[in-house]
């Protein structure tokens, strides 16, 4: 079996740390991260993924800004894409799901069960 690789970007770098070891720990997956929109985008096109975890809001270029650009990009539109966000109301949630995204999953997650989250979302065996 390939290893599975994740690419999670966002601008807060607490997240991005606790969300690497979160997934390092709880899975065999290797972690790439992105500390903002501009260079998720670079690095998706790079590495190319199997996921991205995507911060909603950032600045510059936000989650769903990002999102339309992957999809724009032949070589990224097929990688799934899964938001993080602290927004919680269930409009905001829907609005996310309306654009494509695999899942929206809130802020702050459970470092325990964020891989497990993911697998669900992605429909991918543990």
């Amino acid at each position: 079996m390939t290893k599975r690789r994740i690419l999670i970007v966002d601008d807060e770098a607490d997240i991005r740390a606790v969300a690497q070891l979160s997934l390092e720990i709880n899975t065999e997956w290797e972690v790439l991260t992105a500390s903002s929109g501009a260079e998720g985008l670079q690095v998706a096109l790079d590495q190319k993924p199997d996921a991205i975890l995507l911060d909603v809001m950032m600045p510059d270029l936000d989650g769903p800004t990002t999102w339309e650009k992957l999809q724009e990009e032949p070589a990224t539109q097929e990688i799934p894409v899964i938001f993080l966000t602290a927004k919680v109301q269930a409009a905001e949630q829907r609005r996310y799901a309306q654009l494509g995204v695999k899942a929206v999953l809130t802020k702050p997650f459970d470092p325990v069960q964020l891989g497990n989250q993911v697998i669900e979302a992605l429909g991918w065996e543990g």
